[in-house]
């Protein structure tokens, strides 16, 4: 029979967030999958848990996922973490969860800490709906698609930055949705120096042009604020189009200006007023 998969959600700083019920799983399975195990065997020590580590991480997640399926196959239990937060959410975990699936290997989570719910929590934007977009490429071509893609977002967005990072995005993210836009900076969630900025994106870009950014970002910023429905059907629109054709305009020039009063669709409008 085979053993099972825990993903063992681990502090983002402060350790008193490490759930007895985390602390109980590390202790009991028989070797821990860790991003780092230099990080991950402080700690282990720090609630005096001996435990054979491996390692998983970006670099050598197919080979190691392999080693990790072979042992859980053999009746093994395993604990995955991470550095901080939640294993498999934005990180070569998701692919060691596949996997385990795919081979009928039984996969639990135990929750804790993620950083981006944590952040959403305090930004004071929705939170009904909203979107994890994690960390944006170093690549500026890629970055600025990304951002594009993003630009009809209704629901609000999540980032991860790094402080050396952080001023080129928050000008990348003012220019792909607006200086206005509000947004939310928490940075070193859970730590001694713990801080949620809450304000637009254009005073966030000002606001760190004059000071150096320090610890962790998460970045949470507000989607963009639905689309007000037309008050005129186009059918209606099309019957305005019509009037102002029989008082003498061109069809083009009046799906022009009936556009512009009601926000329908010129093309739209000329095309409804045509099949008429």
């Amino acid at each position: 029979m085979s053993g099972t998969l825990y993903l063992v959600a681990t502090p983002i700083g402060n350790l008193g967030d490490f759930s007895p019920r985390a602390v109980e799983t590390l202790a009991a399975v028989d070797f821990i999958a860790a991003e780092d195990t230099r990080v991950s065997l402080k700690l282990l020590n720090h609630f005096g848990i001996k435990k054979n580590l491996v390692s998983y991480h970006e670099h050598n997640h197919v080979t190691a996922g392999k080693t990790i399926l072979d042992r859980l196959l053999a009746g093994e239990s395993c604990a995955l973490v991470t550095d901080a937060g939640t294993p498999a959410i934005s990180d070569p975990g998701e692919d060691l969860v596949r996997l385990s699936a795919e081979n009928g290997v039984e996969v639990l989570s135990i929750p804790g800490c993620c950083a981006a719910v944590n952040a959403l929590a305090v930004s004071g934007l929705p939170t009904g709906r909203f979107t994890f977009e994690g960390f944006l490429s170093v690549n500026k071509k890629t970055r600025r698609a990304h951002l594009e893609s993003l630009k009809d977002e209704e629901r609000t967005m999540i980032f991860h930055e790094a402080p050396h990072k952080l001023r080129t995005t928050l000008a990348d993210l003012c220019a792909a949705f607006g200086p206005d836009r509000r947004a939310a900076l928490c940075r070193e969630l859970t730590k001694l120096h713990e801080e949620t900025r809450r304000c637009t994106l254009g005073e966030a870009a000002a606001y760190y042009e004059e000071n150096a950014p320090r610890g962790e970002y998460v970045l949470v910023v507000a989607g963009r604020e639905p689309r007000q429905e037309a008050a005129v059907t186009l059918e209606e629109g099309a019957a305005q189009v019509l009037a102002l054709r029989e008082q003498g305009m061109t069809l083009k020039d009046a799906a022009r200006e009936v556009a512009a009063h009601t926000g329908l669709s010129r093309n739209e409008l000329y095309a409804a007023a045509l099949g008429r």
